[in-house]
């Protein structure tokens, strides 16, 4: 899971999932400056507009379902496993 991220609310009923986590993309590396490799919506969302074939976009996002975020909600951040090699690479270069 995400150790900190960006919530983005979304219900606008005739915009698109893929549009609505396209902004969120936008809006986090707005924030972070950098993009975020991973988003978690609510299962509804994935099934509603999202092909079972298509896991990611083409930013690289890799779109997640999860229960525990409400719908209309994107939970975007970076994964646990990519921030740990994140700090074992600024450990590394500390010594």
């Amino acid at each position: 899971m995400i150790q900190e991220g960006l919530l983005w609310f979304d219900d606008n009923p005739t915009r698109p999932v893929r549009d609505k986590i396209e902004r969120a993309v936008q809006r986090y590396q707005q924030k972070y400056g950098h993009n975020p490799d991973v988003c978690y919506v609510h299962e509804s969302e994935i099934r509603a507009q999202l092909k079972e074939g298509e896991p990611s976009l083409a930013d690289g996002v890799k779109v997640l379902p999860a229960k525990s975020v409400l719908p209309h909600h994107f939970w975007l951040g970076m994964a646990e496993a990519t921030n740990k090699r994140s700090s074992h690479k600024r450990a590394a270069r500390a010594t």
